[in-house]
């Protein structure tokens, strides 16, 4: 199965039963209960949002420790990529690349208006590309491990300051995938 006809299906398994809007959408919600997919799909939604969830939690857990220049540990201090590698691999158990950069091209590219929690926002803050990292909250709100003197905070993003250095977001894809696989192996077994 294709990714993308994985990803409609994840689409219209949020649409209501009772009440379609469109024959595509009937069509779509009978061809998934007569394989019996319906709370299949909707158990991998709730389990990608739980993990989300946990993984915002976890970093949320982190404010207030200390920057430190190549740091990766709440007893040591962190760097913005350390940090966001550590929330990576204790929430997930993924292990990121350690620098921010090679995060960035490790990572799925996406646009800025589709920002989920969970998402890598980058910035140049250093005059080069890709030079800092954090982790997207929601509701224009990130996580980051900022600058030597500072420690682990909450920002807003549409300030000035980070809305000029806007570099890209990114999506940890694995979960994802995994999820998509997961769906696409149900399809071809029913």
């Amino acid at each position: 199965m294709s990714r993308w006809f994985c990803l409609l299906l994840l689409a219209f398994a949020n649409v209501s039963i009772a009440a379609p809007t469109h024959s595509t959408a009937d069509d779509m919600e009978r061809m998934l209960a007569e394989r019996g997919l319906i709370a299949q799909l909707q158990d991998v939604r709730h389990g990608m949002a739980d993990r989300t969830s946990e993984l915002v939690s976890t970093a949320m857990g982190f404010i207030g420790v200390p920057y430190r220049r190549g740091g990766n540990s709440a007893e040591s201090g962190f760097d913005c990529s350390g940090f966001v590698r550590a929330i990576f691999e204790q929430a997930k158990g993924l292990a990121l690349p350690r620098v921010a950069k090679e995060q960035a091209a490790a990572t799925e590219v996406i646009d800025k208006k589709d920002l989920r929690p969970g998402d890598l926002v980058f910035f140049n803050t250093m005059r080069r590309a890709f030079s800092h990292v954090g982790i997207y909250l929601g509701d224009g709100k990130f996580i980051h491990a900022p600058r030597t003197g500072a420690s682990v905070r909450v920002e807003d993003m549409s300030i000035s300051y980070w809305q000029s250095r806007f570099n890209g977001a990114r999506r940890v894809n694995a979960e994802d995938q995994k999820a998509t696989d997961d769906i696409a192996r149900l399809i071809q077994q029913k």
